[in-house]
């Protein structure tokens, strides 16, 4: 079966047999050094240098995404909320979870995130003290400009917390390069681990500042976690030892594949994608500016409904992915993360030209 929805996505047999490995105490120097292995590889992976780290949770990648936006936003602290998807809606219901004020600028589904609107939101509100910025927005496809989101946070002295969790390994993102103060992602999208393991990467002294932070959460306070992971190089709690060995063998083939490389196979991928899908007549949501590298919505053609539209590329040996709320009756969506070949996007071509003309 070939994965077209983001996430989990087809993974290499290396990463897959990975998660055979040898039982395990997590309490024992081989996890030890297990943990620190992936720490570092993540940290690499999300374009630290020696000033940053990371914390690696068992958990998704919104379990990352809440950790970061609870540990990092102070007590009389407030987030500004830049919504223009599901995913940027999602940084508002975790900050409305715990109590932290917020200003959600809410830009539309599929639009482009103005960063005028940001700057004016932060002259307006000097009490907003950390910005919250989805990269990659999967309920639409669309690529956010979080280096210039950043940018602007950092000349009003404000931080940003970016969910990177469908973007990093496959997508121009760096903590370094982009000054992104915390940047949460995960081990089963375009870094092709297995589901289970979220992380946060951040500079080590935003970690060590965290110590006289409120403590929101018990298992996603990010400081327990980092204490634990830097200073005992334990987990804090018992983590999905399996998923730590898959994630260390897909890091080592993510990085030695290199991030221009991953993001050049998953645009060669799509581009072969989108051109075949334009062929049926089938209209793409975004304009190609906008894109990620491995996600499509495509308008549902009419005469057809999405479940039947489903159920009949399943039978060909395909999954795809539906979308979100206001946008579920319309589109649905696929991706092309993971170890996904230009023969699948062939046959998937063929499948979907056979389906829509026996059903619609």
């Amino acid at each position: 079966m070939v994965l077209m929805n983001p996430g989990p996505v087809i993974t290499d047999d290396r990463v897959r047999a990975a998660l055979a490995g040898p039982d395990m105490c997590h309490r024992e120097p081989e996890f030890s050094d297990l943990l620190t292995r992936v720490r570092h590889k993540t940290t690499l992976a999300a374009g630290g240098d020696e000033r940053h780290t990371s914390v690696v949770l068992t958990g998704s990648g919104t379990a990352a995404v809440e950790a970061a936006v609870s540990s990092a936003v102070p007590r009389d602290g407030a987030l500004l909320v830049v919504d223009n998807g599901h995913y940027g809606e999602r940084f508002q219901h975790i900050a409305d979870a715990h109590g932290i004020r917020t200003h959600r600028l809410e830009l539309g589904w599929a639009t482009p995130v103005d960063p005028a609107a940001v700057e004016r939101a932060l002259a307006a509100d000097p009490g907003l003290t950390h910005v919250a910025v989805v990269h990659h927005e999967t309920s639409s496809g669309m690529l956010n400009d979080v280096a210039a989101v950043a940018r602007i946070a950092h000349a009003h002295g404000r931080e940003v917390v970016v969910d990177a969790v469908s973007s990093i390994g496959a997508e121009h993102i760096g903590l370094a390069e982009d000054g992104i103060d915390w940047l949460a992602g995960s081990a089963n999208k375009c870094l092709e681990g297995a589901p289970g393991l979220g992380f946060v990467s951040a500079a080590r002294t935003a970690f060590e500042g965290l110590a006289g932070a409120p403590r929101r959460s018990y298992y996603l306070d990010l400081h327990r976690h980092y204490t634990a992971q830097e200073k005992a190089q334990a987990p804090a709690f018992t983590p999905g030892i399996p998923a730590f060995y898959a994630f260390d063998e897909a890091l080592d083939l993510a990085l030695a594949e290199g991030r221009e490389a991953r993001h050049a196979r998953y645009s060669a991928l799509a581009g072969r994608l989108r051109d075949g899908l334009e062929a049926l007549g089938l209209e793409i949501l975004l304009p190609p500016g906008q894109r990620a590298a491995s996600l499509t919505a495509v308008r549902i053609p009419a005469g057809i409904g999405y479940r039947e539209l489903h159920r009949g590329l399943r039978a060909e040996g395909f999954v795809i992915y539906s979308a979100q709320e206001q946008l579920a009756a319309d589109f649905f969506r696929l991706s092309t993360m993971g170890r996904m070949t230009q023969a699948d996007i062939d046959r998937f071509l063929a499948a979907l030209a056979r389906t829509l003309p026996a059903r619609a």
